[in-house]
């Protein structure tokens, strides 16, 4: 519960200082963030499939 509620914490601060920044800020901010996640999740498919199982 206490989990719950400090993510929804979080989750105000982080809203409220999205609703303050200039609309081209924010959509820079969301382009580098969905790049750098996009990056990460190339990385790990790509690097699951070179390793051999321990089987």
């Amino acid at each position: 519960m206490l989990f719950l509620v400090a993510a929804l914490m979080l989750l105000g601060v982080v809203l409220g200082t999205v609703a303050h920044a200039p609309l081209t800020v924010t959509v820079a901010l969301a382009a580098v963030i969905a790049v750098w996640l996009g990056v990460f999740a190339i990385r790990e498919r790509y690097g699951r499939r070179r390793r051999t199982p321990a089987n």
